[in-house]
């Protein structure tokens, strides 16, 4: 699944490294050549500028890494992760919103309801999705889904990948600050387990609306935080330029996150992020998800509900003046 022809400008010089592997490769094929040492000199050094860039990008690079235009979404992970999927629509108020699919499946035999926020390929499946920004009607058919699995006792499982919820005027007139509002009043109180793995953007209320979980995750190239970089240097910097800088002062990326409380667990990426080996990912997620729901369903109900409810009261520091 990887691709080579999208490169972040951090990337480039193993990008130049691989393809010089890759020009070697197809020299000794076509010629018969032998260049085993040369090939195995390369990877080695493949390998190790991997480590190096990869483990020491700023938290900018990783926000450039959540919205690689080939990293996996929602449906990617849905179709390696789970079987029987069967997709459900609408809100039954207004329309259906295709920037959030979901509907029930099978993981390993267990029923539950799986929901993602949803990003295009293209420019017409963007369109389409409305580049991964769900209107209200998205959340209310979030919510009626989540409902749906309450009724039947299915645990459920959500995938967050949106930079926010759609600001358009037709989003206001339709209330999607109340949609969002509702769906985390009424999600602290559902009746089953629910899991929330952060994929690749996490951005603001347009990410909690899906997110009062029992134990959140996040990819370890995903950032999850009340405001994108670039929101937040248009107001603190006067500049959307300033980026960067808003990346570092809000201390979204997983490691802070961690330290903070706001996510449970970080999920490892192959090197180079979760474009390089989509199967890899998902099985990681994969095993991820299924400890988590074997940990939350051994909790009775009281529990389950009174823990949900203290994770989300005890984030932040507020004092008294």
């Amino acid at each position: 699944m990887e691709d080579v022809t999208y490169t972040l400008e951090f990337e480039k010089p193993l990008r130049e490294l691989e393809k010089q592997l890759t020009t070697l490769q197809k020299v000794s094929q076509e010629s018969k050549v032998d260049v085993s040492s040369e090939i195995l000199a390369i990877e080695k050094k493949i390998e190790a500028m991997k480590v190096e860039i990869y483990s020491n990008i700023t938290a900018w690079q990783r926000v450039q890494l959540s919205r690689h235009p080939k990293r996996p979404y929602s449906i990617d992970y849905i179709e390696r992760i789970f079987t029987g999927f069967e997709e459900l629509h609408g809100d039954r108020r207004f329309k259906d919103d295709a920037a959030i699919v979901g509907g029930p499946a099978f993981l390993d035999g267990q029923s539950v309801m799986v929901i993602g926020q949803q990003k295009g390929r293209n420019t017409k499946d963007n369109l389409n999705r409305n580049f991964g920004c769900p209107h209200p009607e998205g959340y209310r058919k979030a919510m009626r889904l989540m409902q749906m699995a309450e009724k039947f006792k299915m645990p459920i499982i959500t995938l967050i990948d949106t930079p926010g919820a759609y600001p358009g005027i037709g989003a206001e007139e339709r209330h999607v600050a109340e949609a969002i509002a509702v769906n985390i009043r009424d999600m602290s109180t559902l009746k089953v387990p629910i899991i929330t793995i952060v994929i690749g953007e996490g951005g603001s209320g347009g990410a909690l609306g899906m997110a009062v979980a029992d134990e959140v995750m996040i990819l370890e190239n995903g950032y999850y935080s009340v405001i994108s970089p670039e929101g937040c240097a248009a107001i603190l910097w006067k500049d959307r330029a300033a980026a960067p800088l808003a990346a570092d002062a809000l201390r979204f990326s997983p490691n802070h996150l961690l330290k903070f409380g706001v996510v449970d667990q970080i999920i490892a990426e192959p090197a180079g992020g979760a474009q390089r080996d989509y199967d890899c990912t998902a099985a990681t997620m994969k095993t991820a998800i299924i400890v988590s729901l074997s940990k939350h369903a051994k909790k009775d109900l009281q529990q389950l509900l009174d823990t949900r409810y203290a994770r989300f009261r005890k984030l932040g520091v507020f004092a008294d003046n």
